[in-house]
């Protein structure tokens, strides 16, 4: 339809003053529509960002190493106690062994043995009188002849030799292991076999 409301192809009628008049009083109470722009994405105006969603989709959280623990120093190693040197026999107390007035608690007879067992002897023998409360003991070497004395080949050669043992045990007695054992030790009185004998005082147990 055309704008003056007849059909097409007839003939165009004019607009009278009255109906021109008409037309301009209602087009000016009409408001004109304003038309909206396109709603931009929520991240061009600005829009905080949806949260990232917590649990197994979420990437490896990043964690920082854990400090190295600090161990403490090691103490440093206590030094080795030194065995006690071997204190000279009491005189007082020689008397009154060699007299009979001072009981020996044990005896040990060395005769016949070969140096070495004769070694492992001794030491068992002063260990267990230590370990009973034995405090005087006598240990018999037996004297030998006086011109074999210096002779030590048969020791050497596993054959006990005569005199060797009486000069061996008085340097056993000196060595570190004995000293933490004996107190003092002293060639015997006649009585107990003089030179061929040894009295041998021990230490207490919580002496060592």
């Amino acid at each position: 339809m055309s704008r003056d409301g007849g059909k097409p192809g007839a003939p165009r009628r004019h607009i009278t003053p009255d109906e021109a008049a008409l037309w301009s009083h209602t087009t000016l109470s009409v408001e004109k529509v304003k038309i909206k722009a396109r709603v931009a994405s929520g991240a061009a105006q600005g829009e905080p960002a949806a949260p990232r969603p917590a649990g197994p989709e979420a990437g490896p959280v990043k964690r920082r190493p854990a400090a190295p623990l600090k161990t403490a120093p090691a103490p440093p190693a206590a030094a080795p106690r030194r065995a006690p040197p071997v204190a000279e026999f009491d005189r007082r107390t020689l008397r009154k062994v060699a007299s009979g007035k001072v009981t020996i608690d044990a005896t040990l007879d060395l005769h016949g043995l070969q140096r070495g067992d004769a070694h492992a002897r001794l030491r068992a023998f002063l260990l267990n009188s230590q370990a009973r409360g034995h405090r005087m003991l006598l240990v018999i070497t037996g004297k030998g002849g006086e011109a074999e004395s210096a002779d030590d080949l048969p020791g050497s050669l596993g054959r006990p030799g005569r005199g060797v043992l009486r000069r061996k045990v008085p340097q056993w007695l000196e060595e570190p292991e004995f000293r933490a054992i004996v107190l003092s030790h002293t060639p015997a009185g006649p009585r107990h076999g003089g030179s061929g004998a040894l009295y041998v005082r021990l230490r207490k147990a919580r002496e060592t």
